[in-house]
């Protein structure tokens, strides 16, 4: 059961990277890597970059075009970057999503973005699920001592390495080498699973009963994102 946590074809580690963290952000970059396989796309969004978000990750926007530490970088639409996705997982057996606080804001993020162009169906065939290494690492490392556990903490402290954290690209190459010395058991994976229709559904029962129709969605939105804000700030994000 174990070969199932560490076979690099049946994990994707990925990450988001956004104009903020406001329930209405936009997807920026999308970067996704397995084994030796990886993707990276970019995104010119169609809200405005918060300075938060833009000092801590370099992106910024001018006349339509995206810049990364202020070079120009090719884009791809929204509608493009989710089917190039969709087709990575295919090729990749349904394979289970990885990411480092996804539960509270990434999947939130790309669960919309899908929505919008009618692709969560196409997405959920090809994927087996969700773990989120947040709440797998504190779990795995409850004895450690550690007072962190903000991914480029671990990455530190475990690999004894620095890097370029807030790049969506460079996050997912250390949480994949990350992970691998985690060596969570196919039971621990088990444990932290989820879907995104788990995650609807979680949302709605957290819900207050007046909460109906799309102000109950934002309602819930919000609250998930207040959430990540409280975890953001343990990790020192200050967007």
């Amino acid at each position: 059961m174990d070969s199932f946590s560490l076979h690099p074809s049946s994990t994707v580690f990925f990450d988001l990277e956004t104009t903020g963290l406001d329930p209405s952000c936009d997807i920026v970059q999308l970067a996704a890597v397995s084994g030796g396989h990886s993707l990276n796309l970019f995104m010119v969004p169609r809200r405005p970059m918060q300075p938060g978000a833009s000092r801590i990750t370099g992106f910024s926007v001018r006349r339509q075009r995206l810049f990364l530490h202020h070079r120009p970088v090719l884009t791809s639409s929204l509608r493009e970057a989710l089917v190039s996705f969709i087709t990575f997982l295919r090729m990749l057996g349904r394979p289970v999503l990885v990411g480092h606080n996804i539960r509270r804001f990434d999947c939130h993020v790309l669960a919309r973005a899908l929505d919008e162009f009618s692709l969560r169906s196409d997405f959920q065939k090809e994927v087996s699920g969700f773990v989120d290494t947040l709440p797998l690492a504190r779990q795995l490392l409850k004895d450690s001592g550690l007072q962190s556990f903000k991914q480029e903490n671990l990455v530190k402290t475990l690999l004894g390495v620095s890097y370029a954290a807030h790049n969506a690209l460079e996050d997912v190459q250390a949480l994949q080498k990350l992970y691998w010395v985690l060596k969570p058991t196919a039971n621990q994976i088990h444990q932290h699973i989820f879907t995104l229709d788990s995650l609807a559904t979680a949302a709605v029962s957290q819900a207050p009963v007046r909460a109906s129709g799309q102000s109950g969605l934002c309602e819930r939105f919000s609250k998930a994102l207040d959430m990540t804000r409280e975890e953001r700030a343990e990790e020192h994000l200050d967007v």
